[in-house]
């Protein structure tokens, strides 16, 4: 599926929080404010608190990791694995998505610099290379997903064009575990400045004292 026509999405639904957990699961491919299960993965949305053009509150979210769940016939296991390092597909997910609850109790903001992971814990920052030009950026994981073959991450718009490949919609990428995220307030502006070309993006941690 695609957003708009051009960004592929999950190939389904989005965000489960933790199956097993009974919490609200996060987004689906409808624009619409009511949730729908969609057939395949079993799994429906959830509600849009914020509408397009108000403003998104940010933290808010509890911290989870969760049992495992099975979604489409696969099982997948959240765990907190500090040398988590995949390389694989990587979508992104826009105003479809945009005001709807997390899998964390976030609320998305697709001008945020975040994504949706099927195991690494919430929220937590991750570091996204685009493999094909180099471009490495550290997002905010809120959010449960994709469940669509070989994707290991979906961004938010607003990171996609920071890797560029919002317009091809997909990019080859390694997604590499960096550490706990704080659970209030916004970081767009300390994730914003860990985007580098040819390098790794440093740890947020490593932003904050250069900043200091």
């Amino acid at each position: 599926m695609r957003i708009r026509g051009s960004a592929p999405i999950l190939g389904a639904w989005r965000g489960i929080a933790v199956v097993s957990a009974c919490l609200m699961l996060a987004n689906c491919s409808s624009s619409g404010l009511t949730s729908r299960v969609d057939p395949k993965y079993g799994v429906s949305s959830s509600p849009r608190v914020v509408e397009l053009g108000d403003p998104v509150p940010k933290g808010g979210g509890t911290y989870r990791v969760g049992k495992p769940y099975m979604v489409g016939g696969q099982v997948y296991v959240p765990e907190e694995n500090v040398n988590y390092r995949q390389e694989g597909l990587a979508s992104w997910y826009g105003d479809d998505f945009h005001g709807r609850l997390t899998a964390n109790g976030e609320v998305f903001d697709m001008t945020s610099l975040s994504a949706a992971h099927p195991t690494l814990p919430m929220p937590c920052y991750a570091r996204v290379t685009n493999l094909s030009n180099g471009k490495s950026l550290i997002v905010r994981v809120n959010d449960r997903g994709p469940y669509h073959g070989n994707r290991v991450m979906d961004v938010s718009s607003r990171a996609a064009e920071l890797l560029d490949f919002k317009s091809s919609g997909v990019a080859r990428v390694r997604v590499e575990y960096v550490g706990r995220a704080p659970l209030e307030g916004s970081d767009d502006r300390l994730l914003m400045a860990t985007l580098r070309t040819g390098v790794p993006a440093p740890a947020p941690s490593l932003v904050r004292v250069a900043s200091a």
